[in-house]
This record gives C-alpha cells, structure tokens and sequence, in this order.
C-alpha cells in the first residue's frame, strides 16, 4: 500500500478558552485504490489521534477497494470480480457491504428509470476495451460497432441480478451478463467511511475519492471546508469553475475530461447512455450536492445521461440536493439552490 501521510503543523483552537484541545490539521494521500487519487484531510488534537483516525481511515478504503473490484481476485475474498465469474453458475456468498452496494444500485436504478444500471459490464467492458486500444494506438483506434453493442446489451437486464440477504449471497441469472460498479462505487465507500470515522470520534474531515468529496462537519477553525469544481476545460489556466462552501455534505462530478478517447477527432468519454449505448454529448460535466455521498455518485452519472429538463425535474424533486451543469457550448446550468454554496 503505497501512501504518504502529511503532517500540517497549523494549531486550531476549537471552541472556547480551556473548552476544546488544539486541533492540528493533518492530510494522507493514498495511490492505489480505486485506480485513483484518494486524500484525507482530518483535524485531531495530535499526531497518536491522526494515527488511529489515518489506519482506519487506510484499512477501510482498502477494504471497500478489493471488495468493488471488477478486475482482480484477492485471497479469502469473494468480491464484485468472483460474482462476475459465477455468472449462470451458482450464488457467490459476499460480505454486506457488497449486499448493501448492490441493493442501492438497485434502488437508484428505479429511481433514475435505469439511468444509472451497475449491470451494464457487458457493454461497458467493450467499450473499456475499444478506449483502451484507442488511447494505446490513437492512429488506430476505433469505437464499438452497434451490432457488437446490442448484442452486448441483451445482457444487463437488472432484474437478474439476484440479491440474496438471508443467505448473504449474490447470483447473475444470464452467464453473460457482468457487473460494473463504477458507477457508485466510489461514492458508496466514501459515505461509509465517513460513517465509520464519525462512530470513532471523527468530527471535521475531507474525504476525496477521485473527485468524490465529503466533508464531515466544518473545519477546525470553524469555517465550511472549501472545494472547487474542475473546469473541463482549462486551456485558459483557470483549474475551477467556482469554489464551494461544504459542511457535512459531498460533491461529485461526473466528466468527459478524464477518461476517454478519440477517433477521427471525436472525444468519446467513459459514461455511456443505456439507451442509446453511446456516449452522450449535451454535457461535458455534471456536478451533484447531497449529503449523502452514494447518493451524489450514483446521481451525477444518471443525470449526466438524462435531457436536461429531466435531469433537472429529477434533482429538485430530491430533498437537499443540487445540481450543476456545464454544458457542451459552455453554458452553465444551476439547480434552484446551488448558488447558495458556491463561494468564488
């Protein structure tokens, strides 16, 4: 496990005279979970507590990372890749949080009408690997053929996905079909993470998970934690759109500027529509505020894939979420409550 831990010698004085302990700010960076860059920002009133706050913390994030990982087996473990292996052949025994994961992603499912569908592996494992030659092999690189894609997508009907809590188990009735969880996986670890270092004391932390940002509480100097959303396009030297102001809340955005490829000068992105089995183009990123950190993550890619009107009658139906959007031209489209928190 390869992460540095960062000791930021700034004292806080939180609350009043002889109240509270100082507060130091401390910051670990981690490279090897979830394919991305993950930080975590606490305060604590020394380095012991930094410690015991950073090794949950680590062994929670690599808990979450081996057991939402499509790719690769890890000893003793049975996790979203073993599920995937036992299509159309038996029940594979998980722990809850695969359970709890799996159940979500089937509530957002019904929520977004199948905007956001963790059963999409078979397609999005072609595009996966069509963007993988791509970016290997530009001068040759191609995008999927419809027929391959349709074929593909008579594999992710949702509904076999067959979630068993009693027996704490997992099936895929089509031994086709594959689960993705990119979608919500990372937002879903950081929730609980966040849970789990709240039931340890934790009262003001920043989680980043590849762009997946939630704070708990303020920070110490009692001020909101403050996070800027990426500009998609920052030829202009501008890194953000808008800084915003968070307490006890997560941002995530979902993008067409980090993970795509191109062919004949076309930009094809990652976050491919069900509907049409193709990269949307209206949008270039959508950003979501919910508490709720799954919540965030599993929202910014559906209503990355909605129409606009809909995506935006979706988000101001939902209590305390919000929605940014950046569009194709460069316009710049805000849910009802979304400007209270930007503070440029």
């Amino acid at each position: 496990m390869k992460r540095i831990a960062v000791l930021v010698m700034v004292a806080v004085l939180l609350g009043g005279c002889g109240q509270e302990p100082e507060q130091k700010k401390f910051d670990a960076q981690y490279f090897d979970y979830f394919d991305t860059f993950t930080s975590f920002t606490v305060y604590a009133k020394d380095e012991g507590q930094f410690e015991e706050y950073e090794e949950i913390f680590a062994s929670e994030l690599e808990a979450y990372h081996q057991m939402f990982d499509i790719y690769r087996n890890y000893n003793g473990l049975n996790n979203i890749k073993t599920i995937n292996d036992n299509a159309g052949i038996t029940p594979v025994q998980v722990d809850k949080e695969i359970l709890g994961l799996l159940e979500f992603a089937k509530e957002e499912y019904g929520k977004t009408g199948g905007r956001v569908n963790v059963a999409m592996g078979s397609v999005l494992s072609v595009w996966h690997e069509y963007r993988e030659y791509g970016i290997s092999n530009p001068e040759r690189a191609q995008i999927p053929d419809m027929q391959e894609l349709q074929r593909a997508a008579g594999h992710m009907d949702m509904e076999k996905v067959q979630i068993d809590r009693g027996k704490s188990t997992v099936y895929l009735e089509d031994p086709s079909m594959s689960l993705d969880v990119g979608a919500v996986a990372k937002g879903y670890a950081a929730q609980r993470i966040c849970v789990r270092l709240q039931e340890a004391g934790v009262v003001s932390a920043l989680v980043s998970i590849g762009g997946n940002v939630q704070a708990i509480g303020l920070k110490g100097d009692g001020t909101p934690w403050r996070v800027g959303i990426q500009n998609p396009d920052n030829s202009g030297g501008m890194s953000y759109l808008h800084a915003l102001n968070l307490q006890d809340l997560a941002l995530v955005t979902s993008g067409t500027y980090q993970r795509y490829y191109e062919v004949e000068g076309i930009r094809y992105h990652h976050i491919i529509d069900q509907e049409t089995l193709m990269p949307r183009h209206e949008f270039v990123s959508v950003s979501i505020l919910s508490p709720d950190g799954a919540e965030a993550d599993a929202l910014s890619t559906a209503v990355f894939n909605m129409p606009l009107e809909e995506g935006l009658a979706l988000v101001e139906s939902l209590e305390n979420t919000e929605a940014f959007w950046v569009c194709e031209d460069g316009r710049e489209i805000f849910s009802s409550g979304f400007k209270k928190f930007v503070k440029d």
